[in-house]
């Protein structure tokens, strides 16, 4: 009886900067995660409506529909997604690690940051999402 291989965790990355998405992007493909990018939260909500996705990095500040707009709209039309939303910002204000901001309690990553730390929020936030 063969086993089947396990299945690779899936994850997204909305940045809209190109090197930052592609640098998570390998940073978690060499961590054996499969990794697709979107550079807003419009492109990222048309990723989402064709795969599921255990894990969502996104940024705060980007053109057409920012962090807080991607959030929003995954309350209404996604709310399972929300405890699998990781904001990363360069953003100083975000700064204290709180993992809430104004009334979004999604935890933060604050760039820069290496890869130990991204390792880190990614299993964290894995462990809580896939109960």
């Amino acid at each position: 009886m063969t086993e089947r291989p396990a299945r690779r965790l899936q994850v997204l990355v909305v940045d809209d900067e190109t090197i930052i998405a592609r640098l998570i992007a390998d940073m978690l493909g060499g961590e054996g995660y499969e990794v697709d990018t979107a550079p807003n939260g419009i492109v990222a909500l048309e990723r989402i409506a064709g795969r599921d996705y255990d894990l969502i990095l996104s940024d705060l500040r980007m053109p057409e529909l920012d962090g807080f707009g991607f959030y929003h709209e995954l309350e209404q039309e996604r709310p399972d997604l929300l405890r699998r939303l990781v904001f990363i910002t360069g953003a100083s204000e975000y700064a204290d690690g709180s993992g809430v901001i104004g009334d979004v309690p999604a935890p933060v990553l604050t760039k820069p940051f290496d890869l130990i730390e991204l390792q880190r929020v990614a299993r964290e936030t894995l462990s809580i999402s896939l109960l």
